[in-house]
């Protein structure tokens, strides 16, 4: 897991995070990063990792949305 800046947009880079840990490092991510929006979460080529990430996002009531394959923005926290 990487965490960086790219256009001055907070990105958080999963690979390497094994499917049990994404709704963790997700939520972490985003809850302590909330104030930073818009976020990029990057999930790869996977369509797991893709619906891990959404079903997380999904739970925490986030709006986001697949702006490329394999990559999330999250532009806000509804909450």
């Amino acid at each position: 897991m990487k965490t960086f800046l790219e256009n001055q947009i907070f990105t958080l880079d999963l690979h390497g995070i094994r499917h049990f840990q994404v709704k963790e490092v997700v939520e972490d991510f985003v809850l302590m990063n909330q104030d930073k929006t818009p976020l990029i979460i990057i999930c790869g080529n996977s369509a797991k990792m893709i619906s891990l990430v959404s079903e997380t996002l999904t739970s925490l009531n986030v709006n986001f949305e697949n702006t490329t394959y394999g990559r999330i923005r999250v532009n806000s926290l509804d909450a």
